[in-house]
């Protein structure tokens, strides 16, 4: 389990999500050259804010290797805001993490 797989697992159920978005946005950030400082439109489409789809698989890889979890190249062109990918790794690809069930670290 990756470092940020490990603090999300550590962290109070109703925590999780908005640590996982910290992350996601931060990788985001990075790709768009914003400083931490700036505010990401969580809601603004990857696209509409210039990102390009190149840029987008770097990203997509990156947060691969953080959460240490494959992340489907369709999802996130279909999913094309922060918000919307973020709703999609919590219950697809995180789901063990944020299902009710798993709100107590496992060993």
């Amino acid at each position: 389990m990756t470092p940020v797989a490990e603090r999300l697992r550590s962290l109070a159920r109703a925590e999780r999500r908005t640590e996982l978005e910290s992350v996601v946005a931060a990788e985001f950030k990075v790709a768009l050259l914003m400083t931490e400082d700036e505010e990401l439109p969580l809601e603004d489409s990857f696209f509409e804010l210039g990102l390009t789809s190149l840029a987008l698989t770097d990203v997509k890889q990156r947060l691969e290797t953080l959460l240490g979890r494959a992340i489907s190249s369709t999802a996130m062109f279909n999913r094309p805001t922060v918000e919307q990918l973020v709703d999609h790794l919590a219950t697809d690809v995180l789901a063990e993490l944020f299902d009710a069930d798993a709100a107590t670290p496992q060993p």
